[in-house]
């Protein structure tokens, strides 16, 4: 995964996640919109096969690039969570 900042404001972000599907940045997004600091965010993908996609965040006014990471810390989370619940599955 390749992440480039297109744009950055004290409340927005656009950034170009290269290589990437809607797979992780509907996670993102899903994440993203349940953050009461984020008024909006949402991303596009012009041609599936051949788009890299875009997420756009706009938040309250909190730094965009710490909510960014605070969900990309929640999908840590969220796997680590399953990779517990899994194994105990597994070894039961």
């Amino acid at each position: 995964m390749e992440l480039n900042i297109l744009s950055k404001t004290d409340n927005e972000l656009e950034v170009k996640l290269k290589g990437e599907t809607h797979t992780l940045l509907n996670i993102l997004k899903d994440l993203l919109i349940k953050d009461q600091r984020v008024e909006i965010a949402f991303y596009d993908m012009k041609y599936v096969s051949i788009s890299d996609p875009i997420l756009y965040i706009k938040t309250d006014g909190t730094n965009p690039i710490e909510v960014l990471k605070d969900a990309a810390s929640q999908i840590i989370s969220q796997c680590d969570e399953f990779t517990d619940v899994f194994s105990k599955a597994v070894n039961a």
